[in-house]
């Protein structure tokens, strides 16, 4: 039987956060990604043609990369990007028609929340996981820690300010995965033409994961 994509994101432990400036540079983020290991990216809407960013994402990997849309705010951009390949939608926010459009497509909604009052509402809304975002500005893992004490049922993926450095620490606190930013999605890297870096740096995330979960 095929995983499911919850159970991709889980295994994976990992959401790529990919904000590129052009298409070339996010096919050499993903191609550089893929090179260590980590098989999960979600594509911005701040991406420029991020639909047709998708597409051609999905072209080229088809099953080998399980592809999301970020930033997605209306159910006319979920629609669109589920359209162009997204398994799973992200909203920094709570936005009830996503949720409602993302679900209709029986895709992975993941909304972005902070307040214990917004978490329980996305999820109560449908949610499949909710991103706690931005997690490090509330104090990072014990934020996270706090939040899952009076709801241990919730799956929560923090993100921002997730680095190496911070990663086993809110995977102790109880995330089912991880939104990685800069510190894996290096846009510099690239224009460097060292995309070994990105690779690595997949590798020693994927790394954390494995020592976290022995």
């Amino acid at each position: 039987m095929s995983e499911s994509t919850a159970q991709i994101i889980e295994r994976v432990g990992l959401i790529p956060v990919l904000r590129a400036k052009n298409a070339k540079q996010a096919h050499a983020v993903v191609d550089a990604m893929m090179e260590g290991g980590v098989t999960v990216v979600e594509v911005t809407m701040t991406v420029p043609g991020a639909i047709d960013v998708l597409r051609d994402l999905k072209q080229k990997y088809g099953d080998k990369l399980l592809l999301g849309s970020g930033t997605v705010t209306t159910a006319k951009e979920a629609e669109a990007t589920i359209e162009a390949g997204a398994e799973f939608v992200v909203s920094p926010s709570v936005h009830l028609e996503v949720i409602e459009a993302t679900k209709a497509a029986h895709k992975v909604s993941i909304p972005g929340a902070l307040t214990p009052t917004e978490v329980i509402t996305a999820h109560r809304a449908g949610a499949d996981y909710v991103k706690i975002f931005p997690c490090s500005a509330m104090g990072g893992a014990p934020y996270l820690k706090a939040l899952l004490a009076p709801f241990p049922f919730l799956k929560l993926i923090p993100t921002g300010g997730v680095t190496l450095d911070t990663a086993e620490s809110f995977l102790k606190a109880g995330a089912r995965a991880l939104g990685v930013g800069s510190d894996l999605v290096n846009l510099t890297a690239v224009d460097e033409e060292r995309p070994e870096i990105i690779t690595q740096a997949a590798q020693a995330y994927l790394q954390v994961f494995a020592r976290a979960r022995t």
